[in-house]
């Protein structure tokens, strides 16, 4: 098997919530870039949907058992299978609004949505800073807790691993 190198450390918002997802479950990592996440879950025993637009970002994932990697464009309509259920589902660091409630219809009954983007504020740190790319103040709140049980939801400014505006929510799909 070959190395990977990865340039950041998974998200310590999705490490501390990752262990809610039941046990070698099926896991979407939706924008998954070069795999930060994916890859620290498959090496945990889930079977991880590994998604992103970028080819070059998820070749980091060529050869890891339990990842299926998969190039979808889902702003231009790309969606490889809308049908399949997950135990959890990951995001981090994109949003896309046209698909958050689709998200939750993904999970299986006790499944685990574990989601952190930058919202407004974040502006004044730098990129993302168009208002189409940044969540409104409890946004993921207002979004998930009709259709989920939210576990753990919080939001503001960051200071590492640089500084940032975020929020994040942990939210589970009722049985």
């Amino acid at each position: 098997m070959m190395k990977h190198y990865l340039l950041e450390k998974p998200s310590p918002w999705i490490v501390k919530h990752a262990p809610l997802i039941a046990k070698e479950g099926r896991v979407l990592d939706l924008a998954c870039g070069n795999g930060r996440h994916a890859i620290r879950l498959a090496k945990q025993g889930y079977r991880v949907d590994a998604i992103d637009r970028d080819a070059q970002a998820l070749s980091s994932m060529l050869g890891v058992d339990n990842i299926n990697a998969s190039i979808a464009d889902f702003e231009a309509g790309g969606w490889p299978d809308s049908d399949r259920r997950y135990d959890g589902l990951i995001v981090s660091r994109y949003l896309y609004r046209p698909l958050l409630l689709t998200l939750a219809e993904m999970l299986n009954p006790g499944g685990v949505l574990i989601y952190e983007t930058f919202m407004m504020g974040n502006e004044h740190y730098g990129k993302p800073s168009n208002p189409d790319f940044l969540l409104q103040p409890d946004e993921l709140l207002e979004v998930y807790s009709p259709v989920l049980t939210i576990v753990a939801f919080e939001q503001g400014e960051q200071k590492t691993p640089r500084p940032a505006v975020m929020q994040r929510i942990c939210a589970v799909k009722n049985l």
